[in-house]
C-alpha cells in the first residue's frame, strides 16, 4: 500500500515537472545587462551579462522617442524600436517599446511578431489597425481580420506571431506607442521577407503561392526592400 501511494506520488510529480519546465524560469538576479564583450562568461538570452560592479543608471535609459522621426519614404513610416539592442537594461527583463509614427496615408505593412504578444496606444492621429486570426478549424473558411479604427487615447492588442499592421486613414501625422512581452519580439515583414530575401525565393513556388504570373513576382523581387 505504501509503496504504492510512493508510485503515485513520483507520477504526480513527475507531472509538476513537467508543466513547470513548459514555462520561462523566474530569473534568478535582478538584471543581466547585454553588452557585446567577453567580460563575463554567463550569457544570457545571447548577450554577455555586464558586471554589476559596472551596471549604472545610463544602462537603463533610452533618449529619443521625443523626436519626430523621418516618415518621407515610400511607405510613409518611421518605426523607433527600443528593443535589448538599443537600452542594454532591457535584456533579460521581457519588455520592450517601439514608436510608430505614420504620414497621412502612411503604413506600417502587415508583419508579425514571433515571440510576443503587442499592445498599442494611439497618442495622436487616427489609424486603421488590426490583425488576422490563425487558421480555424475548418479548413475551408477564411482567415477573419479583427480590424478597428482608433483615435488618440485608445489601445489595441495584436495577439503573438498574427499577422498586423497599422494605417493612418487621417489627414494629419499619427503616433503610436507598442509595448510588448518580450525585450526581443522579433519582426516578419511579410512582403519584404518574401520578396526581398537573399537568396530568392524561387519565383514559381510564390507565383503559385499568390495564384499570379512568374513575370509579376520576378517584377516585386527586382524592387528595393527596406
Amino acid at each position: 500500500m505504501l509503496a504504492g501511494r510512493f508510485v503515485l506520488f513520483l507520477v504526480i510529480l513527475a507531472a509538476v515537472s513537467s508543466v513547470s519546465y513548459a514555462a520561462d524560469p523566474d530569473p534568478l538576479q535582478d538584471f543581466c545587462v547585454g553588452f557585446n564583450d567577453s567580460e563575463s562568461a554567463v550569457l544570457v538570452n545571447g548577450k554577455f551579462c555586464k558586471n554589476p560592479e559596472h551596471v549604472t543608471p545610463h544602462d537603463f535609459v533610452y533618449s529619443g522617442l521625443d523626436i519626430a522621426g523621418n516618415t518621407s519614404n515610400p511607405l510613409g513610416s518611421n518605426l523607433t524600436q527600443v528593443f535589448q539592442d538599443q537600452l542594454p537594461g532591457l535584456n533579460h527583463q521581457g519588455v520592450a517599446t517601439v514608436k510608430i509614427e505614420l504620414a497621412p496615408k502612411g503604413l506600417n505593412p502587415p508583419h508579425a511578431h514571433p515571440r510576443a504578444s503587442e499592445i498599442i496606444f494611439v497618442y495622436q492621429g487616427t489609424m486603421y489597425v488590426g490583425f488576422v486570426a490563425a487558421n480555424p478549424s475548418n479548413p475551408n473558411l477564411p482567415n477573419k481580420l479583427y480590424a478597428k479604427i482608433l483615435y488618440p487615447g485608445q489601445v489595441y492588442v495584436f495577439p503573438r506571431g498574427a499577422i498586423h499592421f497599422q494605417y493612418n486613414v487621417g489627414k494629419t501625422r499619427a503616433v503610436a506607442y507598442a509595448s510588448f512581452n518580450s525585450q526581443n519580439p522579433g519582426v516578419v515583414r511579410i512582403a519584404s521577407s518574401l520578396f526581398g530575401s537573399e537568396p530568392p525565393v524561387d519565383p514559381v513556388l510564390l507565383a503559385k503561392a499568390f495564384q499570379i504570373d512568374v513575370k509579376s513576382v520576378e517584377y516585386l523581387q527586382s524592387l528595393t526592400w527596406t
